[in-house]
């Protein structure tokens, strides 16, 4: 040795406080199961077993309509197929928005009631063992002409709700400074109801992405939310038409969307926030034709976004659910061979044409672990074709054990 200990006693003196500065900002992926997708409901339209009636109206609209050409090999489709019928029978939304803004069609004067008798709905269904595994609630902007409104329905929502746990949406964020003051309300609001608030944050603001001195809006936001955010979410209609994009062209694959996306993709990695795709507008309603038409559209662009590394999306009707699980488990299932082979290889040290590293391989299990919870594929598939143990599987995707 050449270097005397002084040098390296001086490099960690320096850099020790940054390895933990930056632990703390980017711990690591969410350790938990992330939902495939978000329903939005008006507040006025939540009623007691609202997932099962989605659920119901996804496999009539099934039955009625049939499943379109979708671009998939067929031997894959009746594979799929059998299982998206026992998905939209059993759990068929994994994830519920209660919406108090832009779909809310109520009253200012009515939003009180409205807001309650839909938590007052989501609680028995709690209660019953029926309702998603998670819930929350869309409130209005921070901006000054809807902050206090939209607050109280926060406020109304959560104290109807009760229960241990509640997502909250945070619209048409515009600066971090409303992120900021936001954190204090959600303070309030866990401390004032006993519950646990998961906050998200949506993306549909050009200056939510660009500030005015021009750096990046997305990242000052997910760093002040810190640990409380679990995702972004891509507001695909206004933040298009703050752009001035015209109407006929307003969609989720729009390149102005993948900008915007693929920022907000950047922002979150690391940090445990998941970055979330936004909605299409088109919905598989009216004549079988029309129904098949949305289906296609819905199809691409969920397998759009997945194979982009967005495994959430919103859904705003019961029959886009049939084309949601659809289109997401032809793509775990046709993941799964190669994923388990590469997998078999890192953990054996073997030889397979492609050399990984425990960066992929964390990948890898993750895509194998996002095809277990969505119900793509189960445990016993897995181990038959050679693949770890779910414990294996945890470890390797640095999730927490049974965080599913």
């Amino acid at each position: 040795m050449t270097l005397p200990e002084e040098i390296y006693a001086e490099l960690d003196r320096r850099l020790t406080p940054v390895d933990a500065v930056r632990l703390t900002r980017f711990p690591g992926e969410w350790p938990e199961r992330q939902p495939v997708h978000t329903c939005y409901v008006p507040a006025d339209a939540v009623v007691p077993g609202l997932a099962a009636s989605w659920g119901e109206g996804a496999l009539a609209a099934l039955d009625e309509h049939g499943l379109p050409d979708l671009g998939l090999p067929a031997d894959l489709v009746e594979q799929v197929l059998t299982r998206v019928r026992y998905k939209l029978a059993t759990e068929p939304v994994e994830d519920l928005r209660v919406d108090a803004e832009d779909g809310y069609r109520g009253s200012p004067d009515a939003e009180d009631d409205d807001v309650r008798h839909a938590a007052a709905a989501l609680a028995d269904d709690r209660a019953a063992g029926t309702a998603p595994r998670t819930v929350g609630i869309r409130g209005k902007s921070l901006e000054g002409p809807t902050r206090h409104r939209g607050v109280r329905s926060l406020d109304v929502f959560l104290g109807a709700l009760g229960g241990s746990r509640a997502v909250v949406t945070l619209p048409k964020v515009t600066d971090a400074e409303q992120v900021r003051a936001f954190l204090a309300v959600l303070d309030a609001l866990e401390a004032a109801h006993g519950v646990a608030i998961d906050l998200e944050l949506q993306i549909e603001t050009p200056q939510a992405v660009l500030g005015p001195d021009g750096t990046a809006s997305l990242a000052r936001m997910v760093h002040i939310a810190g640990p409380r955010l679990t995702g972004l979410h891509y507001g695909t209609y206004d933040y298009s038409a703050a752009l001035g994009i015209a109407a006929a062209y307003q969609s989720s694959d729009h390149p102005a969307a993948d900008f915007a996306k693929q920022l907000m993709q950047v922002a979150v990695a690391g940090t445990g926030a998941h970055a979330v795709d936004g909605s299409t507008n088109v919905l598989p309603v009216g004549p079988t034709e029309h129904v098949h038409q949305a289906w296609q559209l819905h199809a691409r662009l969920v397998r759009r976004a997945l194979v982009r590394g967005f495994y959430q999306g919103w859904d705003l009707h019961p029959a886009q659910l049939v084309t949601r699980y659809t289109a997401t488990y032809a793509f775990f299932r046709s993941a799964l061979p190669a994923a388990i082979g590469r997998l078999a290889a890192y953990l054996d040290r073997t030889e397979a044409g492609v050399l990984d590293e425990p960066a992929t391989a964390r990948a890898l299990a993750s895509v194998v672990l996002r095809g277990l919870d969505c119900g793509a594929v189960d445990d016993q598939e897995v181990l038959a074709a050679g693949g770890p143990e779910r414990a294996d599987l945890d470890r390797l995707a640095g999730r927490r054990p049974g965080g599913s």
